[in-house]
């Protein structure tokens, strides 16, 4: 049952991807998401609706405009595969439930962020804000409690204290984004904020190891290792947390 459920949301995951594609694509420009057809980005030429399957279309092209055969980036087809992924685990992982539907709104609503920020290095409100209100008001109707709101405003004060200790490696983006992580993990948020904060040392270690210390000043966007550490945790967080409990007792 739960693998029929879940081959059933890939699908409309898929579309969910494409649809993000836009929001990553036209959000940070300030444009209309739902205005406007889509367009290449290099020589402007409106994509036709065959040129704009999920997936299909990248390969049948060959990750080329038809227009001016400039390559198509790499973020459409990866954003449509992994949010249709995520949105199918999430009804597998909690079956036909208001759960997995919070869950999948979650996920998505991460694959734009993430999306966003390797491209541009932002988060923006617009989505970020909203998405925390969704989430939380959600949460709190399926499971009265003030766990929640707490879990949400103790994430981002934690990040909030961090960003004013290392504020060149942590933004006020993050700290929003701890909001909506909060909300949708509840107490599991600490092995989000954990795994996420772990996930993002592999990419630090490695600039560090191939730049030395010149890499201090080489960035890195830390919105999709949250983004990373909260999907663990919306999947994983209690294991991980009566694990660790286990371990203390």
């Amino acid at each position: 049952m739960e693998f029929a459920l879940a081959a059933v949301a890939f699908w409309p995951g898929m579309a969910i991807g494409s649809f993000l594609n836009v929001v990553a694509g036209r959000m940070p420009q300030r444009v209309s998401v739902v205005r406007g057809r889509s367009a290449c980005p290099s020589c402007g030429h409106e994509i036709a609706w065959y040129d704009n399957i999920p997936l299909l279309s990248f390969a049948l092209l060959r990750g080329r405009c038809r227009s001016c055969r400039e390559p198509i980036s790499w973020r459409y087809p990866l954003v449509e595969l992994t949010t249709a992924f995520l949105v199918a685990a999430c009804f597998f992982h909690f079956g036909l439930t208001g759960d997995a539907v919070v869950a999948a709104f979650t996920c998505a609503t991460l694959v734009a962020l993430s999306a966003i920020d390797l491209e541009h290095r932002i988060l923006p409100n617009r989505i970020t804000l909203p998405s925390f209100a969704i989430v939380l008001v959600a949460n709190t109707a399926l499971h009265p409690s003030v766990e929640w709101a707490l879990c949400a405003l103790g994430a981002s004060l934690f990040l909030f204290l961090a960003a004013l200790v290392y504020p060149s490696g942590m933004g006020m983006g993050d700290v929003k984004l701890a909001l909506l992580m909060g909300a949708a993990c509840g107490r599991s948020v600490t092995v989000a904020l954990a795994v996420g904060m772990v996930s993002s040392l592999v990419p630090a270690a490695f600039l560090f190891a191939r730049h030395g210390s010149a890499a201090r000043k080489m960035g890195i966007p830390f919105g999709p290792f949250l983004a990373f550490g909260t999907v663990f945790a919306l999947f994983f967080g209690d294991w991980a947390l009566n694990a660790y409990t286990g371990l203390m007792s």
